[in-house]
Protein backbone atom coordinates (compact mmCIF):
# COMPACT_ATOMS: atom_id res chain seq x y z
CA UNK A 1 0.00 0.00 0.00
CA UNK A 2 1.00 3.44 -0.78
CA UNK A 3 0.44 6.65 1.64
CA UNK A 4 -0.56 10.27 0.83
CA UNK A 5 -1.36 13.19 3.29
CA UNK A 6 -3.10 15.75 1.04
CA UNK A 7 -5.33 18.40 1.39
CA UNK A 8 -8.51 18.05 -0.43
CA UNK A 9 -9.28 20.53 -3.20
CA UNK A 10 -12.64 19.35 -4.89
CA UNK A 11 -14.65 16.19 -5.57
CA UNK A 12 -17.57 15.20 -7.45
CA UNK A 13 -19.68 11.86 -7.51
CA UNK A 14 -19.40 9.67 -9.75
CA UNK A 15 -22.10 7.02 -10.31
CA UNK A 16 -24.58 6.31 -7.13
CA UNK A 17 -21.69 5.28 -4.21
CA UNK A 18 -18.56 6.83 -5.75
CA UNK A 19 -16.32 9.83 -5.78
CA UNK A 20 -13.69 10.98 -7.36
CA UNK A 21 -11.51 13.28 -5.38
CA UNK A 22 -8.72 15.91 -6.27
CA UNK A 23 -6.30 16.39 -3.80
CA UNK A 24 -2.90 18.27 -3.48
CA UNK A 25 -0.46 15.85 -1.60
CA UNK A 26 2.70 16.19 0.54
CA UNK A 27 4.24 13.33 -1.42
CA UNK A 28 3.59 14.10 -5.08
CA UNK A 29 1.29 17.58 -5.32
CA UNK A 30 -1.94 17.74 -7.18
CA UNK A 31 -3.72 13.79 -7.29
CA UNK A 32 -6.79 12.69 -8.42
CA UNK A 33 -8.04 9.68 -6.56
CA UNK A 34 -11.05 6.96 -6.50
CA UNK A 35 -12.60 6.54 -3.55
CA UNK A 36 -15.39 3.76 -3.78
CA UNK A 37 -18.55 3.39 -1.59
CA UNK A 38 -18.36 6.84 0.32
CA UNK A 39 -21.82 7.70 -0.17
CA UNK A 40 -23.44 4.58 0.56
CA UNK A 41 -25.85 4.92 3.44
CA UNK A 42 -23.64 3.47 5.76
CA UNK A 43 -20.38 4.81 5.25
CA UNK A 44 -19.63 7.77 7.76
CA UNK A 45 -16.26 9.13 5.74
CA UNK A 46 -18.52 11.59 3.49
CA UNK A 47 -18.14 13.80 6.19
CA UNK A 48 -14.66 13.86 5.51
CA UNK A 49 -15.48 15.51 1.92
CA UNK A 50 -14.89 18.96 2.95
CA UNK A 51 -12.61 21.43 0.90
CA UNK A 52 -9.19 21.61 2.40
CA UNK A 53 -10.06 19.16 4.86
CA UNK A 54 -6.07 17.42 5.63
CA UNK A 55 -6.96 13.33 4.46
CA UNK A 56 -4.83 10.48 5.21
CA UNK A 57 -5.01 8.66 2.03
CA UNK A 58 -3.83 4.68 1.26
CA UNK A 59 -4.04 3.63 -1.70
CA UNK A 60 -3.88 0.33 -3.80
CA UNK A 61 -0.19 -0.14 -4.26
CA UNK A 62 -0.85 -2.37 -7.79
CA UNK A 63 -2.49 1.10 -9.08
CA UNK A 64 1.01 2.92 -8.07
CA UNK A 65 1.09 3.77 -11.85
CA UNK A 66 -2.61 4.70 -12.55
CA UNK A 67 -4.11 7.79 -13.90
CA UNK A 68 -6.62 7.71 -11.34
CA UNK A 69 -5.72 5.42 -8.48
CA UNK A 70 -8.50 3.82 -6.15
CA UNK A 71 -8.11 4.63 -2.22
CA UNK A 72 -8.43 1.37 0.47
CA UNK A 73 -8.54 3.72 3.32
CA UNK A 74 -9.30 7.60 4.52
CA UNK A 75 -8.63 9.14 7.52
CA UNK A 76 -8.92 12.40 8.54
CA UNK A 77 -5.67 13.99 10.17
CA UNK A 78 -7.04 16.63 13.11
CA UNK A 79 -9.97 17.77 13.58
CA UNK A 80 -10.46 20.73 12.40
CA UNK A 81 -13.82 22.99 13.39
CA UNK A 82 -13.13 25.63 10.62
CA UNK A 83 -16.49 24.20 8.79
CA UNK A 84 -18.63 25.53 12.43
CA UNK A 85 -17.80 29.16 11.53
CA UNK A 86 -19.79 30.71 8.45
CA UNK A 87 -16.79 33.30 7.75
CA UNK A 88 -13.90 30.78 8.48
CA UNK A 89 -15.82 28.06 6.37
CA UNK A 90 -16.08 30.63 3.60
CA UNK A 91 -12.51 31.66 3.44
CA UNK A 92 -11.92 27.63 3.45
CA UNK A 93 -14.01 27.35 -0.17
CA UNK A 94 -12.55 30.21 -1.65
CA UNK A 95 -9.24 28.98 -1.13
CA UNK A 96 -9.90 25.41 -1.91
CA UNK A 97 -11.57 26.64 -5.28
CA UNK A 98 -8.98 28.72 -5.71
CA UNK A 99 -5.48 26.06 -5.32
CA UNK A 100 -7.89 23.94 -7.46
CA UNK A 101 -7.66 26.29 -10.34
CA UNK A 102 -3.81 27.15 -9.59
CA UNK A 103 -1.99 23.74 -8.69
CA UNK A 104 -3.36 21.35 -11.39
CA UNK A 105 0.27 20.93 -12.72
CA UNK A 106 1.99 21.29 -9.33
CA UNK A 107 4.11 18.77 -8.40
CA UNK A 108 5.77 17.49 -4.95
CA UNK A 109 6.03 21.38 -3.11
CA UNK A 110 6.69 20.96 0.21
CA UNK A 111 7.04 25.12 0.75
CA UNK A 112 3.56 25.01 -0.42
CA UNK A 113 1.99 22.28 1.28
CA UNK A 114 3.25 23.87 4.08
CA UNK A 115 1.68 26.90 3.65
CA UNK A 116 -1.57 25.75 3.44
CA UNK A 117 -0.76 24.37 6.51
CA UNK A 118 -0.02 27.98 7.95
CA UNK A 119 -3.19 29.46 6.25
CA UNK A 120 -5.55 26.84 8.02
CA UNK A 121 -3.14 27.89 11.38
CA UNK A 122 -3.99 31.09 11.58
CA UNK A 123 -7.85 30.92 10.30
CA UNK A 124 -8.12 28.06 13.23
CA UNK A 125 -7.45 31.34 15.50
CA UNK A 126 -9.36 33.45 14.05
CA UNK A 127 -7.31 35.65 11.33
CA UNK A 128 -9.68 36.40 9.43
CA UNK A 129 -7.26 38.26 6.87
CA UNK A 130 -5.06 35.63 6.59
CA UNK A 131 -6.33 34.38 3.01
CA UNK A 132 -5.53 37.67 1.50
CA UNK A 133 -1.68 36.90 2.76
CA UNK A 134 -1.23 33.95 1.65
CA UNK A 135 -2.69 34.19 -1.89
CA UNK A 136 0.24 36.58 -2.52
CA UNK A 137 3.06 34.98 -0.33
CA UNK A 138 2.76 31.90 -2.50
CA UNK A 139 3.76 33.64 -5.37
CA UNK A 140 6.88 33.43 -4.31
CA UNK A 141 6.42 29.71 -4.14
CA UNK A 142 4.94 29.46 -7.48
CA UNK A 143 8.12 31.67 -8.64
CA UNK A 144 5.45 34.23 -10.12
CA UNK A 145 5.78 37.39 -7.28
CA UNK A 146 6.38 40.69 -8.76
CA UNK A 147 9.58 42.10 -9.31
CA UNK A 148 10.05 44.75 -5.65
CA UNK A 149 11.63 47.76 -6.45
CA UNK A 150 11.27 51.23 -5.13
CA UNK A 151 8.86 52.09 -6.97
CA UNK A 152 5.27 52.90 -5.92
CA UNK A 153 2.63 51.41 -7.65
CA UNK A 154 1.90 47.83 -8.96
CA UNK A 155 1.71 46.46 -12.50
CA UNK A 156 0.11 43.22 -12.23
CA UNK A 157 0.27 42.09 -16.05
CA UNK A 158 4.24 42.68 -15.91
CA UNK A 159 4.68 41.84 -12.72
CA UNK A 160 7.14 45.13 -11.48
CA UNK A 161 6.71 47.86 -9.70
CA UNK A 162 6.14 50.85 -11.43
CA UNK A 163 6.57 55.37 -10.85
CA UNK A 164 2.91 55.48 -12.23
CA UNK A 165 -0.28 53.82 -11.52
CA UNK A 166 -1.52 51.00 -13.80
CA UNK A 167 -4.91 50.60 -12.14
CA UNK A 168 -7.64 52.17 -9.27
CA UNK A 169 -7.34 48.98 -7.95
CA UNK A 170 -3.80 49.63 -7.39
CA UNK A 171 -3.02 53.04 -5.44
CA UNK A 172 -0.14 53.65 -3.77
CA UNK A 173 -2.15 52.41 -0.22
CA UNK A 174 -2.85 48.72 -2.47
CA UNK A 175 0.44 48.44 -4.05
CA UNK A 176 2.29 49.05 -0.08
CA UNK A 177 0.40 46.03 1.03
CA UNK A 178 1.67 43.72 -1.55
CA UNK A 179 5.12 44.72 -1.57
CA UNK A 180 4.90 44.19 2.42
CA UNK A 181 3.62 40.59 2.33
CA UNK A 182 6.34 39.87 -0.31
CA UNK A 183 9.12 41.02 1.17
CA UNK A 184 7.92 39.92 4.82
CA UNK A 185 7.42 42.74 6.43
CA UNK A 186 3.93 41.87 6.93
CA UNK A 187 2.72 38.40 7.14
CA UNK A 188 -0.28 36.20 8.05
CA UNK A 189 -0.63 39.43 10.70
CA UNK A 190 -1.90 41.44 7.92
CA UNK A 191 -4.88 43.66 9.85
CA UNK A 192 -7.20 45.62 6.55
CA UNK A 193 -8.84 48.53 7.14
CA UNK A 194 -12.22 48.08 5.41
CA UNK A 195 -11.77 50.50 2.63
CA UNK A 196 -8.69 48.18 1.28
CA UNK A 197 -10.57 44.77 1.53
CA UNK A 198 -11.79 44.84 -1.87
CA UNK A 199 -9.46 46.57 -3.53
CA UNK A 200 -6.65 44.21 -2.31
CA UNK A 201 -8.69 41.23 -3.46
CA UNK A 202 -9.20 42.57 -6.82
CA UNK A 203 -5.74 43.53 -7.76
CA UNK A 204 -4.92 39.92 -5.93
CA UNK A 205 -7.65 38.47 -8.98
CA UNK A 206 -6.07 40.61 -11.44
CA UNK A 207 -2.99 39.15 -11.02
CA UNK A 208 -4.01 35.48 -11.24
CA UNK A 209 -5.98 36.33 -14.65
CA UNK A 210 -3.06 37.42 -15.93
CA UNK A 211 0.07 34.94 -14.91
CA UNK A 212 -2.52 31.49 -14.75
CA UNK A 213 -4.25 30.66 -17.96
CA UNK A 214 -7.93 30.12 -17.82
CA UNK A 215 -7.82 31.65 -14.53
CA UNK A 216 -11.89 32.44 -13.50
CA UNK A 217 -13.15 34.03 -10.17
CA UNK A 218 -14.16 31.67 -7.60
CA UNK A 219 -17.88 32.12 -7.29
CA UNK A 220 -17.83 32.30 -3.15
CA UNK A 221 -16.23 35.62 -4.01
CA UNK A 222 -19.70 37.66 -3.71
CA UNK A 223 -19.94 35.67 0.07
CA UNK A 224 -16.84 36.92 0.97
CA UNK A 225 -17.64 40.56 0.40
CA UNK A 226 -20.79 40.09 1.74
CA UNK A 227 -19.82 38.70 4.86
CA UNK A 228 -16.39 41.04 5.56
CA UNK A 229 -18.31 44.28 4.18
Amino acid sequence: MNKHTGFLLSYFKYGDNDAVLHCFTKEAGFQSFFLRGVYSAKNKKKAYLMPLNELSLTIYSQQSNAKLQSISKIDAVGNDDLYLDVKQNTIIFFIADFLNQTLKSEQENLELFSEIKHLKDNLQTGNLYAHYAFLIKILNVFGLAPLVSESNFLNVEKGIFEERISSQNLDQEISKIWKEILIGDVGYELKLEKTHRRKLMDSILMFYKNHFPDFYTPKSLQVIHQLFE
